[in-house]
């Protein structure tokens, strides 16, 4: 099993985001937002009362042949690996 987590930050900000939180697994950089547009997690959404184009924070468990099991959305960075194990 491996964890992941995936934004459109590029690696520096990636790793000021883990120092602060301490996550305990890599991100990845989608500068493109193409692995976000594909899971239906980049579109409009509210911050600060304004309607933005963004990450829509998700978590998805995916099974061994590929198929997505479980999913979270507006799920906190640091709630996504406990939520994780309550269904494994």
């Amino acid at each position: 099993m491996a964890c992941l987590g995936i934004s459109p930050d590029d690696p520096t900000e990636q790793k000021k985001f883990d120092d602060k939180l301490g996550l305990g697994f890599p991100l990845l950089s989608d500068k493109d937002h193409s692995i976000a547009s594909a899971y239906g997690v980049w579109g409009e959404k509210q911050m600060f009362g304004k309607q933005i184009d963004g990450i829509i924070r998700s978590a998805f468990l995916i099974d061994a042949q590929g198929n997505i099991a479980h999913t979270w959305y507006r799920i906190t960075p640091q709630k996504t690996v406990p939520e994780l194990m309550k269904v494994l």
